[in-house]
């Protein structure tokens, strides 16, 4: 049976009709259906070794467009629609998209799962499934409210199982149920995403916004992601949930084991477990306490069998993001892991005295990451540079005990996704330019190279921004209802907001920019920039950041002698969706943030293969940009990381002290409470940001702006010469191809995995 016949016998069984006369809805639903019957035609991927990839974050997007890819059937579906009058453009938007991450982390996660299963090896995401994930992004009255973001449809991608798990805490039982989510490989098998759902859990105790009470974990569990931990029931609620994701994943790997005969006390020889960031780092004392109290290991047996099991990535030298847990927080949720983690903690001590590498510190505090580096066997950096930053300094205690266990995985991002799916123009050309060998071998993209002086090959990549351009102002027209010039030059940033990614830089740059133009310097062409974040509803200071983007967004609209010139638009609710349609369309991909504070970054990856020329500092990946596509073809600024370290130890960074020397940045910060922003803005938050900008200024703003203003501008006048521009364009997509994740899985499978 053909996929027509297959589609319309579907369509007449479920609706009485075929496809020609089917709703949106109807054909979207029914093409759902269908493409699970394709991949359960699929081989899954099995192996005498696994990998299970545990992460309290997959940012997996929309499937329906990326299975059809991934199974060959795209053409075949989107041709076949077209010839009944119908756009699998319009069945894509009806999906939701499951809320099921944040930010870079979550959206790393389901490129590896795509790259793993593209590669053909065995190995499935454990995480969990979150009914409203972190949260629906909504502006009212120019601040960040937070809803519900509630994804899941009584049809979707999810898979019911029968596996259930009794989970143990300190104060009550809970039944879990397991979900599986299918993760089609191109032209390849399939693996799984299993997520682990509360078999009690109630939708119904949220009320207003995101509000629930924190404290009824047998109705909570699994509502969201990184519920609000500013208060102690939301620290506890976090713990609760990472204990449910480890227990269940501890559960059924041991089942699984069993299930294939593997002996237990070789379960290295057959699983691999890679605990992405401190979330999932209880599976260690997990596995452990099972071994030990249900399969009959000594302590000493069960540690050693476990340790040459878990593997842990490291994604930031931030502080507050390597989690320690005060361990009288365990004891309650946890105090069945109390004793195994105090054992872990005294064989630590016994070994080595210094205080620096102790598990649980002077202060009773459990350091997650302590536990991943002890007793797992490999511990992997995200970039050349932040390994090397873990190396020298971060961790460089724990890497003068153990230098055999640290090495770098340059992260990366599927293709499948970043450049055939969201940006099919682009692929059309590079497939009738350099043939169809990159979609498997990203490297292949390098034969670009040869076309770099070729007028014809040169305009149509232009033609393409243009089109993608054209197509996001259509879009953020009908979402945000504001009109964008698609002739001016489209600079865009968009990620979490966070300080140290300094999205207020990028605010007080557009301040700078819009006195110039008041005071009569109007740029060449217009400029649009572009933000797209969440903050987390507990970060007070990044909702403040969001509010002055918001005000400047507001002001520069109003004003008839500016918004010719100029224009800001924060994308409302930023997601992957969006992503998929902001990237191709991007000129200028804004990447400043304080160098030696981004791991990587996998954004500026995608806006590289996409054909946008980065801004950025010397941080993260960008740093391999930068030595990839040479000096000519990047723009960068601000001070290095070892500079930046620098001011750290010795505290001698004072934001004061810049304000003062600099009429320029005293003229752009000052403008945050003037009269003009308090009028358009809050008072509160506008005066705090200022206060913050000029007191503390934790991630160095002011540092680095000059320069910023001084190397944006001339990345604008650059912008001008349009032959140089061009080819700045065809370099960044060529080289991007060491940035694809089936690379940095290949690389993790040679080095750690060895499946």
């Amino acid at each position: 049976m053909s996929l027509e016949q297959k589609w319309n016998a579907l369509t007449k069984k479920t609706y009485g009709t075929e496809i020609a006369k089917c709703s949106n809805e109807e054909l979207y639903y029914s093409l759902l259906e269908l493409t699970k019957e394709y991949i359960d035609g699929k081989t899954p991927v099995t192996g005498d070794k696994k990998v299970y990839y545990i992460s309290a974050e997959f940012l997996i997007g929309k499937l329906l467009s990326n299975n059809l890819i991934n199974l060959g059937l795209y053409e075949e579906v989107e041709s076949l629609l077209a010839k009944n009058g119908k756009s699998l453009a319009a069945l894509e938007e009806i999906e939701p998209e499951p809320s099921l991450g944040n930010g870079g982390l979550g959206r790393l996660a389901a490129c590896f799962l795509d790259s793993i299963a593209t590669l053909g090896l065995n190995g499935d995401g454990i995480g969990l499934n979150y009914h409203f994930g972190l949260f629906k992004q909504v502006f009212t009255n120019k601040l960040q409210t937070a809803e519900k973001n509630d994804w899941i449809e009584k049809q979707s991608w999810l898979r019911k199982t029968d596996v259930t798990f009794d989970v143990e805490f300190g104060d009550c039982t809970v039944k879990s149920r397991m979900y599986d989510i299918d993760v089609a490989g191109y032209e390849s098998g399939v693996n799984k995403l299993h997520l682990f759902d509360l078999e009690t859990v109630d939708e119904s105790i949220v009320k207003k916004g995101i509000n629930f009470d924190k404290e009824n974990v047998e109705k909570n569990l699994t509502l969201f992601l990184y519920p609000d931990d500013s208060d102690e029931a939301g620290n506890l609620l976090r713990i609760y949930q990472q204990y449910f994701m480890v227990s269940n994943a501890a559960r059924l790997i041991i089942a699984e084991m069993k299930e294939k005969g593997f002996d237990l006390r070789k379960l290295y020889d057959h699983a691999v477990i890679q605990i992405n960031d401190t979330h999932p780092t209880m599976v260690i004392p997990e596995l452990i306490r099972i071994l030990v109290f249900e399969e009959d290991f000594t302590m000493s047996e069960a540690i050693e069998v476990v340790s040459k099991t878990c593997a842990y990535t490291n994604h930031t030298i931030l502080a507050e993001a390597l989690e320690k847990w005060p361990l009288k927080y365990l004891n309650k949720v946890v105090p069945q892991l109390i004793p195994i983690i105090k054992e872990l903690h005294r064989r630590t001590a016994a070994k080595y005295a210094d205080p620096k590498v102790q598990i649980i510190d002077k202060d009773g505090r459990v350091h997650m990451a302590h536990i991943d580096i002890h007793y797992g066997f490999s511990v992997n950096g995200v970039a050349a540079i932040h390994t090397d930053i873990l190396k020298d300094t971060e961790l460089n205690h724990f890497y003068k005990l153990y230098p055999d266990k640290f090495n770098n995985k340059t992260n990366g991002i599927t293709f499948r996704r970043w450049l055939l799916s969201c940006n099919k123009e682009l692929s059309a050309l590079l497939t009738k330019t350099i043939g169809n060998g990159y979609k498997k071998d990203a490297d292949e993209l390098e034969k670009l190279l040869a076309y770099k002086e070729d007028a014809d090959i040169l305009n149509s990549l232009d033609a393409i921004k243009k089109q993608k351009k054209k197509e996001l102002a259509e879009y953020i027209e009908k979402k945000e209802g504001i009109v964008l010039d698609t002739e001016s030059i489209f600079d865009i940033q968009i990620k979490r907001l966070h300080e140290y990614k300094r999205q207020q830089m990028n605010a007080l740059y557009i301040i700078h920019k819009y006195l110039e133009i008041k005071a009569g310097k109007k740029p060449v062409r217009p400029l649009t920039f572009i933000f797209g974040a969440k903050a987390a509803p507990a970060y007070i200071i990044a909702q403040d950041i969001i509010h002055l983007i918001l005000v400047m967004q507001d002001i520069i609209a109003k004003d008839p002698a500016v918004s010719p010139y100029m224009k800001v638009v924060m994308v409302e609710n930023y997601n992957v969706s969006y992503a998929e349609k902001l990237i191709p369309a991007c000129d200028i991909s804004e990447q400043i943030s304080l160098a030696s504070k981004e791991a990587s970054g996998t954004g500026n990856m995608k806006f590289m293969l996409n054909g946008a020329v980065t801004l950025g500092t010397l941080d993260g990946a960008n740093v391999e940009i930068g030595e990839l596509v040479g000096e000519d073809n990047i723009y960068t600024f601000g001070k290095k990381s070892d500079e930046v370290i620098e001011h750290y130890a010795k505290a001698d960074y004072v934001s004061k002290d810049y304000y003062d020397k600099s009429p320029i940045i005293k003229e752009a910060v000052d403008f945050i409470i003037s009269k003009q922003a308090l009028k358009a803005g809050n008072k509160k938050n506008l005066q705090r940001l200022y206060n913050e900008l000029l007191n503390k200024d934790w991630f160095m703003t002011l540092l680095d702006l000059e320069e910023y203003i001084e190397v944006k501008d001339k990345m604008f006048a650059d912008y001008e010469d349009r032959e140089k521009w061009k080819r700045m364009m065809l370099v960044n997509v060529a080289k991007a191809g060491f940035f694809s994740s089936d690379r940095t899985i290949a690389e993790y499978n040679r080095d750690i995995w060895k499946l």
